[in-house]
């Protein structure tokens, strides 16, 4: 879990360095590494806490997408 916050700390620096406020080598390499370290980290919990990732994942993106919708409907325009 902890060098999973370390990738996430480093990913978060890279995503600063693509939208320009940041200087950090590497470049979208670099950033395609630690999204991948980030995946494998996410993977690998879920694989020891048994929980079907696949299954939480669809699950979490529909009620998002509820939620999303709701938000919208609200704020149509009468």
């Amino acid at each position: 879990m902890l060098g999973f916050v370390g990738d996430v700390g480093d990913l978060a620096k890279l995503v600063m360095a693509a939208e320009g406020t940041r200087s950090m080598p590497g470049g979208h390499a670099a950033l395609e590494h630690e999204l991948a370290d980030c995946l494998w980290s996410v993977l690998i919990l879920a694989h020891r806490y048994e929980r079907d990732l696949e299954t939480v994942f669809t699950k979490t993106m529909g009620e998002l997408g509820e939620t999303i919708e709701a938000r919208l409907v609200d704020h149509r325009p009468a």
